[in-house]
């Protein structure tokens, strides 16, 4: 749910801004509320499951989700719809890591490479679908019915979870809760977003003072943590070169995937003048792969290892990219179409593997740590990505109304994810080097490049 609100609300944009009479900074609040909070918070949903339970931080969190998710549907306002999005982001920050780690302290070994491949892929349909799911609502009911659906959604996943998930946590995980690293957590990014998003209606001396606080946020946080007995972030798993690099590339491509679909679905109903279910229906490649790839590729990677995958992954994506770069006032379903689909194929192949590597990378008893780190890692890039690259590449106010406008900074848009992308799979194949296929390293054996 926490993945499909993300992207379900993207179709939806262009629909609510004129509903709501929204500018386009109003549609990145839209947008970026629920991922603002998800991204500060999800730490915190993290640890508070691995403290008081992981199953009932998960249930905490989906019903808390249903609830926002009524408030959304019930919006007047613009103002009313980004709050509630807040509120659906701390739902989203308390279920979102209890899943994976879930999977991870409950289910035997061999068996959590195939699970983490089958969650993976579900979360990728999950992102793929929404804009199919949205443009179909909203042809059909309205917009508000996109936040509805979560209701009984809630219910039967409340219903399962309390029947059949056992309860697990970190029996080491005691002491006092890391108050002071979630409050900077929450203050760092929450100024770093106002930042980017505001950047051009804003004077010189609040850039300043937004600028300031985010960089003394982040040095302070620092400091916290290494002195806390028991951090909101451990370090310690930053020692690990694969963890480390896992997650700076799921920063660059989860930056870049999360500005390509907002700025898609924009130019394919604004300039190329497909009505919201069309624009929605152009990205069933990426579900379709994703359904049939994601298990397979899981399997692929335990066998060969991370590296190659999470290389190729993202150069394909950004291949995807930039031929839906080319999307424009004249365009049919065909370059839409060849474009999701190599997107598609690319994303197929990078999410399990890279939801393996790292937290195989991370200790059993840090599992909730290390998704919630991931995690965070993951939706912060895509959220300072979409909040910095409208006034980046020279659009705000009402100019996603205006079809020559926005096709020019959707242009340069696209260039930008697809050099992301493109670094992204750089920085995998030099930092998981001499990573050991998982079956080779339970063994003790050495990989294809060292032990």
């Amino acid at each position: 749910m926490a993945a499909l609100d993300t992207s379900v609300v993207t179709i939806a944009l262009p629909t609510i801004g004129r509903d709501l009479a929204s500018s386009l900074g109003g549609l990145q609040w839209v947008n970026n509320g629920l991922t603002l909070s998800l991204s500060t918070l999800i730490l915190v949903g993290g640890s508070l499951g691995d403290r008081l339970g992981r199953r009932r931080v998960y249930l905490v969190g989906i019903s808390w989700f249903a609830v926002a998710s009524l408030l959304c549907a019930l919006a007047p306002s613009t103002g009313w719809l980004v709050a509630a999005r807040v509120l659906q982001g701390i739902g989203a920050a308390l279920l979102t890591p209890g899943a994976l780690a879930i999977i991870r302290s409950t289910l035997r070994e061999d068996d959590q490479p195939g699970a983490i491949g089958v969650w993976a892929g579900m979360s990728g349909i999950a992102v793929a679908i929404g804009p199919f799911l949205g443009g179909w609502i909203i042809e059909h009911l309205t917009w508000r019915w996109i936040f509805l659906v979560n209701l009984p959604l809630s219910a039967a996943v409340v219903a399962a979870g309390l029947a059949v998930i056992p309860e697990s946590r970190d029996d080491r995980a005691v002491g006092r809760f890391d108050l002071a690293g979630a409050g900077l957590t929450a203050a760092m990014l929450a100024a770093l977003t106002w930042l980017l998003t505001e950047s051009r209606t804003m004077s010189s001396a609040l850039l300043a003072v937004a600028g300031a606080v985010a960089a003394v946020g982040m040095v302070v946080f620092i400091v916290v943590e290494r002195r806390v007995a028991y951090p909101l972030v451990p370090l310690t798993l930053f020692r690990s070169r694969v963890f480390s690099s896992a997650n700076l590339m799921t920063f660059l491509v989860y930056g870049a995937l999360g500005a390509t679909l907002f700025f898609l679905v924009v130019q394919l109903q604004v300039t190329a003048g497909f009505s919201v279910r069309d624009s929605g229906l152009t990205t069933l490649p990426i579900t379709i792969l994703l359904l049939f790839l994601s298990a397979p590729m899981a399997t692929l990677a335990q066998r060969i290892g991370p590296r190659a995958p999470m290389t190729v992954g993202p150069m394909v994506v950004a291949l995807g990219v930039l031929i839906l770069s080319r999307v424009q006032a004249t365009s049919g379903w065909g370059i839409a179409l060849l474009g999701t689909s190599v997107f598609g194929l690319g994303l197929s192949v990078l999410v399990s593997p890279l939801t393996a590597a790292v937290l195989g990378a991370a200790p059993e008893r840090l599992a909730g740590a290390a998704s919630a780190l991931n995690n965070a890692v993951a939706r912060t890039g895509s959220l300072l990505a979409t909040a910095a690259l409208p006034a980046v590449v020279g659009l705000s106010g009402a100019d996603y109304l205006d079809p020559v406008r926005f096709t020019h900074g959707y242009r340069l848009a696209m260039y930008v994810t697809a050099g992301l992308l493109g670094l992204g799979g750089l920085v995998s194949w030099f930092g998981l080097r001499g990573t050991a296929p998982a079956a080779r390293a339970r063994a003790g054996e050495p990989g294809p490049t060292g032990p």
